[in-house]
């Protein structure tokens, strides 16, 4: 079966712990394929396996919530110290996945003059469809861990953007971790547990909410919107489409380190919306911006959502039908190499400003075959795009996701032992 109910967990938990799921393979709890090919009822009995070829939170249906968060490993960290906390995160995770608390003892079962090994927030809220996917910096491949030798070449940063004000104390960082959920609690449960896990060997460098999915991984859901209140990721790769996958974003046999095959690489991006600004201008501009009618999401030169726009379509006048500078000609395939991405991202409004207008955008996450990729699309876009100019991306960071694991693993093992 593909996925687990809580009755289902909280039964097996009790029948013999963790171990029964995930030590010797007793319990079958189904493939990772197939549990990220379906969408059941979103409800907090949804429970995905850690376990799998790909780490999960990547292919699996986008949750509506997410709590991303990087951390700078301490410099006083040795080898083992970062191997520790690896294998501590993993264990941790296959708990929190299904619903479980950190340990056995939990919040509650630790005896009263003992600090709880559980924060307790989350203990009544069941999985949410909760996942939690690792990720490496490029600043953990140095001469700290003796891990430089196999950082791969594909491991490129990105390229300063136009419409770039990154905070460097707000980017990058050493590792990373994306949890998501449909429940906020239940995702910030689990970044909250694996912080206080890692003190003493990491420390948290930068960490973001978001809300409302703005983009769907599976064939399943439908497009959603983003603060803009436009349809946003119309035309992303998804779940299904194993061969696009296979070509545009797990890292192959192809690519120099064996550690890294079947794994992928993550960029994330900040980017602030000038929410006033936009909501002043006429609809047709606004669509006009995009190269998409904003209700129904299709291009200009269409009327379906998922009509391939027309680059060639022109007006009376003989001017372009879609704008030359329009956001869906400037990150269309077509006009950048072929190259596609699977995009993960989500809205965000964390306050106000000093003006008293809304700290709002996208914290867009991608995820691509190599960061070259990533950097192509977005310096095509932030060359040209009229879309740029009502947007600041202000956080960036690109990690490393590592292949999957299978039951007796952690994260990342291949590379610690490569």
């Amino acid at each position: 079966m593909a996925t687990m109910n809580r009755r289902q967990v909280l039964g097996l938990l009790g029948a013999g712990g963790i171990g029964a799921l995930a030590g010797g393979g007793t319990v079958a709890i189904g493939t990772q394929a197939a549990a990220q090919s379906e969408v059941p009822p979103e409800t907090d009995e949804l429970a995905y396996p850690f376990e799998g070829a790909h780490q999960a939170g990547i292919i699996t249906p986008a949750q509506d919530r997410i709590h991303f968060a990087a951390f700078t490993v301490d410099p006083e960290a040795t080898r083992d110290d970062l191997i520790d906390l690896l294998e501590r995160w993993t264990h941790a995770c296959r708990r929190l996945v299904l619903g479980a608390e950190l340990s056995a003892r939990g919040a509650f079962g630790g005896g009263e003059n003992f600090p709880p090994e559980d924060s307790g927030e989350a203990s009544d809220l069941g999985p949410s469809g909760l996942t939690v996917t690792f990720g490496f910096g490029r600043t953990l491949f140095d001469d700290r861990f003796g891990l430089a030798e196999h950082m791969p070449a594909d491991f490129t940063d990105i390229p300063v953007m136009s419409n770039d004000f990154i905070d460097p104390d707000r980017s990058d960082g050493d590792l990373c971790i994306q949890a998501c959920a449909n429940d906020p609690q239940v995702a910030s449960h689990a970044i909250r547990n694996l912080t206080r896990m890692a003190i003493g060997t990491a420390v948290l460098k930068w960490s973001q909410i978001g809300f409302g999915r703005t983009s769907s991984t599976s064939e399943s859901q439908k497009t959603p919107r983003n603060l803009f209140g436009q349809k946003d990721g119309t035309s992303n790769l998804k779940a299904e489409e194993s061969e696009l996958l296979d070509e545009h974003v797990w890292i192959s046999d192809e690519q120099a380190q064996d550690w890294a095959i079947g794994g992928t690489y993550l960029t994330a991006r900040r980017i602030t919306m000038t929410i006033e600004v936009w909501d002043t201008l006429q609809l047709e501009e606004q669509e006009r911006v995009l190269g998409r009618e904003k209700f129904h999401g299709a291009p200009l030169t269409g009327t379906d959502e998922f009509d391939e726009p027309d680059f060639s379509a022109t007006t009376e006048r003989g001017l372009p039908v879609i704008d030359e500078r329009a956001h869906v000609r400037r990150v269309h395939p077509d006009n950048n190499d072929g190259i596609q991405m699977l995009r993960r991202g989500y809205n965000f409004i964390d306050g106000n400003d000093a003006q008293g207008r809304l700290n709002a955008g996208l914290f867009f996450i991608a995820f691509t075959k190599t960061p070259a990729r990533f950097a192509q699309v977005h310096s095509s876009m932030a060359r040209d795009d009229m879309f740029v100019e009502y947007l600041k991306t202000t956080n960036s960071g690109v990690y490393l996701v590592p292949p999957g694991v299978g039951t007796e693993d952690y994260v990342g093992q291949t590379l610690f032992e490569a």
